[in-house]
């Protein structure tokens, strides 16, 4: 998926949070990603913010989107999210010496820890895309899993809670993160769900709409948790042609098993969201056989009428109806999503899109626009 900004839409009044100094903050913003596109719906919804951010990946238009970095953008370890990782929480406290009346911060690492003004004073806000999986639960993706990084790990563990103690209030992009904002911090949180484009995903022209839909789909960031490797072996057992679209450090290794594959792999390295939503409405259905914290990907597919087969794991236990909008397999055995995919050509288009609806990007306008309002609106 690709970040987009739509300045304006669902714009709080300004006498919402009118006369007060506001800031906005995410971790690193690179070109591509859900969380990026969250935190600019936030901003769109805060027009008067400040938008602060660790650093700006190469390619994005910062001063559009009015996105100020932080002193770590002026170092080399802006080059390594790793190597920065132990420097974050230093970085959120010496962000800015101004001060502000009521801060959101989009944090999937450490930006939640952002400390922008007396608590007694400044409402601190937070919507958590997830804690830091590579702190926190390093078993799901393997980063910060090397046994080397056990001790430097808990010691960012205890960081983390410190200096979180002054956030005001959480939000969870969804049930399973919710459920870790409980486990790990002991805080509670809301669930609002991420914005969805359906309406553009949904709105395809004509042409577009009566393909053949005679292959698979895998999209996304090509890296180990994500098992696209597991996906060509799906293919494989189902005998379908597959199309995996995205980019990343897999990439290599995932051509040499589908130059193995029985069945053709096709790759479309980045493509933009036009050929994303063609590809969409091509596919039979979506493989997303990975544990992710929400997904935005399979309710993109379901705003194109294609049913998603994946894990019976996090995010897609809210975004999938089993037997309904797809099929959700307990197992990482090919032949079992194999058997779902052959099943998934029986769901109906129509109660598919009609479910991705409810992710649209103005619910998650409306939610946010009664939280923010209901804790930062008032006197404190």
């Amino acid at each position: 998926m690709t970040v987009n900004s739509s300045a304006g839409r669902g714009a709080l009044q300004p006498a919402l949070l009118g006369g007060r100094r506001v800031a906005v903050v995410h971790e690193w913003f690179g070109a591509t990603g859900g969380s990026e596109a969250v935190f600019l719906a936030i901003a769109d919804l805060l027009p008067q913010a400040q938008r602060l951010v660790l650093w700006t990946d190469e390619g994005v238009p910062a001063d559009e989107l009015r996105l100020r970095q932080s002193w770590l953008a002026r170092t080399p370890l802006k080059q390594s999210k790793a190597l920065s990782l132990p420097a974050m929480p230093l970085v959120w406290r010496t962000l800015t010496s101004e001060k502000f009346d009521v801060v959101v911060s989009s944090s999937h690492a450490f930006a939640h820890t952002v400390k922008l003004g007396d608590p007694k004073r400044t409402r601190h806000l937070s919507y958590i895309h997830s804690p830091a999986r590579y702190v926190w639960s390093p078993d799901f993706d393997g980063r910060g899993s090397h046994p080397l990084l056990t001790v430097p790990r808990r010691v960012l563990q205890q960081a983390d809670l410190r200096l979180s103690r002054h956030v005001h209030a959480y939000a969870a992009n969804s049930r399973e993160v919710q459920s870790r904002i409980k486990r790990f911090w002991k805080r509670d949180a809301e669930v609002i769900n991420p914005p969805v484009d359906v309406d553009y995903f949904g709105a395809a022209p004509e042409s577009q709409r009566h393909q053949s839909r005679d292959y698979l789909l895998g999209i996304g960031r090509w890296i180990p948790y994500k098992n696209f490797d597991l996906i060509i072996a799906i293919a494989d057992a189902a005998n379908l042609p597959l199309v995996l679209a995205g980019s990343g450090p897999e990439e290599e290794r995932l051509r040499r098993l589908a130059a193995a594959a029985r069945v053709e792999v096709t790759f479309e390295v980045r493509p933009d969201r036009e050929r994303l939503r063609e590809l969409y409405w091509g596919a039979r259905a979506l493989l997303f056989p990975a544990h992710e914290d929400f997904g935005m990907i399979p309710v993109e597919a379901q705003a194109c009428g294609t049913p998603v087969v994946g894990l019976a794991r996090g995010g897609l236990l809210e975004t999938v109806r089993d037997g309904v909008t797809g099929f959700l397999v307990d197992s990482l055995d090919p032949g079992r999503y194999a058997d779902a995919v052959h099943r998934a050509g029986e769901l109906s288009p129509e109660p598919i899109r009609a479910h991705a609806a409810a992710f649209s990007s103005d619910r998650f306008a409306e939610r946010m626009t009664h939280w923010i309002d209901d804790l930062a609106g008032g006197t404190w």
